[in-house]
């Protein structure tokens, strides 16, 4: 389950909000460390910036990837789907879709992609997390990111799709027991999954062609923004640690291994920092010495996580993060909550915005 499934999403103001950025699954917590952590983070969660590139050296602008940052950007051609089509849920059901008339995704990346693979006018409600434009006046079905099955099948949806962080369990077995064909996709954790989670999409709506123009496309942008990242200075990589903040709850979270945000850094050039100083898991504690440990050059932070501690002046007052050389040089890589970590048609605007923000002229990699 994500962080931001599990707990109520809130605003750096304490009211609830559309951050779509979900932290990759967590695991059980074991001790009464873990437990008091956990404890702290379910008391608040919700799930920019500095400078860009100048000069040639800059990432090059993706699509869309400036002024229209908070859109998707659907295929040229309209969707003709071939239905209907039996899929294997993730779950182990087995689903057969006749209609895509209307759609329902519950998850804020799953929205991204069947807009983008041109089924928005089919779409009759969001996730919370679905923050980019086009769907932004559609209903919400979900509070903090807990489906309402009432909501959902009062919409008359021809067909559902939810990943396996979706919940409760209970609202995904009442729309299915009410006859709605419901798909559950394995989520995306690293750069890896986007093509496998684009492909499933598309096979469920009746366009696998679609599904792999998509992919095509977005895989090749990605490979785009990689092949513009500068020579690093002395052949080291720079070292980034992810950092989860909601200073209005004192969570203050540094990013292991299976926090998400491993597979971006690696494609933008970057060292991990967090995995790289021995963090095998999701999160941990921000502590001086794990962060001592770490000894980022940069830090890599939700927009709302940065706004939640008061900016950069406040991210510097966290104890240990002063004393690092990112801290010291107040080297930060700001990205919006709504796409950090989706893994899907709009990642190659997140790495282009990872590495313009850090190889801007004077930071870390020249």
């Amino acid at each position: 389950m994500h962080i931001s499934q599990a707990f109520a999403t809130r605003s750096p103001e304490g009211s609830e909000g559309p951050d779509a950025g979900r932290i990759p699954a967590r695991r059980p917590a074991r001790g009464r460390a873990a437990a008091a952590l956990t404890a702290a983070v379910a008391f608040a969660l919700v799930l920019t910036g500095c400078g860009g590139g100048e000069g040639g050296n800059s990432a090059p602008k993706s699509a869309g990837s400036t002024a229209d940052a908070d859109r998707v950007e659907p295929l040229a051609a309209p969707p003709a789907p071939k239905l209907p089509v039996t899929v294997d849920s993730a779950d182990g059901a087995k689903v057969t879709i006749d209609s895509t008339d209307r759609i329902v995704p519950l998850t804020g990346s799953l929205s991204e992609i069947v807009f983008t693979l041109g089924f928005g006018k089919q779409v009759v409600a969001r996730d919370i997390t679905a923050t980019f434009e086009q769907a932004e006046k559609l209903p919400v079905v979900t509070r903090a990111h807990d489906v309402s099955a009432e909501s959902v099948l009062s919409l008359k949806p021809t067909v559902v799709l939810a990943d396996t962080t979706t919940g409760p369990a209970e609202a995904i077995d009442q729309i299915r027991d009410a006859g709605i064909p419901l798909l559950v996709v394995e989520p995306a954790k690293e750069l890896a999954d986007v093509g496998r989670r684009i492909d499933t999409v598309a096979e469920a709506l009746g366009v696998p062609s679609a599904g792999t123009e998509l992919k095509e496309r977005t895989e090749s942008r990605i490979a785009a923004v990689q092949k513009s990242i500068p020579d690093h200075r002395g052949g080291e990589k720079p070292r980034v640690a992810f950092l989860y903040l909601r200073g209005s709850a004192s969570v203050y979270l540094l990013g292991g291994a299976e926090s998400g945000a491993g597979s971006l850094l690696e494609a933008a050039g970057a060292v991990d920092a967090g995995k790289e100083s021995g963090l095998d898991k999701d999160f941990t504690a921000i502590t001086s010495e794990a962060l001592a440990k770490a000894a980022p050059d940069a830090i890599l932070v939700m927009s709302k996580g940065l706004a939640s501690v008061d900016g950069m002046d406040g991210l510097v007052k966290i104890p240990g993060i002063a004393e690092t050389p990112a801290g010291m040089d107040r080297r930060v890589v700001s990205i919006d909550d709504g796409v950090l970590l989706n893994y899907g048609p709009r990642t190659d605007r997140v790495l282009a915005e990872i590495v313009e923000q850090l190889y801007a002229k004077g930071g870390t990699g020249r």
